[in-house]
């Protein structure tokens, strides 16, 4: 629940700082909403804190701690973080890292990708609809 308290305190947050037209009600369930809203997280989700944080949790460092993530989650999410960097500022790209630790945690915490897969979902999904569909590229 913290979690997703905490997706709608940035959006807030953001909306604050940027003040942005109304979503037009076209964009929802639009083609771009579908693939930012539903397809990236899921298909994201399903290769970082699925495969690859699943097999880093394999071997024996990958459970290691550090303030409660462990090593598999740090190292996808840095993975994760350089993903992004492709394709957003590096200012976004870093703060892809916060929420990256969270769905990472989520993975450790409840074993399974689904919790990570539906907290990323709704992360997108306010950033989209807060934004007016502006940010195309979200992940």
């Amino acid at each position: 629940m913290l979690a997703l308290l905490v997706g709608a305190v940035f959006w807030l947050l953001l909306w604050s700082l940027v003040p942005v037209d109304p979503l037009p009600w076209t964009l929802v369930w639009s083609l771009p909403f579908l693939s930012v809203v539903i397809w990236q997280p899921l298909i994201e989700e399903l290769l970082f804190r699925g495969v690859l944080q699943g097999q880093l949790l394999r071997i024996s460092w990958g459970h290691s701690t550090m303030g409660g993530i462990t090593s598999a989650n740090g190292i996808t999410s840095l993975v994760f973080m350089l993903g992004h960097w492709y394709g957003h500022s590096p200012v976004w790209a870093i703060a892809v890292m916060v929420p990256s630790l969270l769905f990472g945690f989520m993975r450790d915490r409840f074993h399974s990708t689904y919790p990570a897969m539906a907290l990323h979902t709704f992360y997108n999904a306010g950033y989209f609809l807060l934004t007016g569909g502006s940010s195309l590229a979200l992940s």
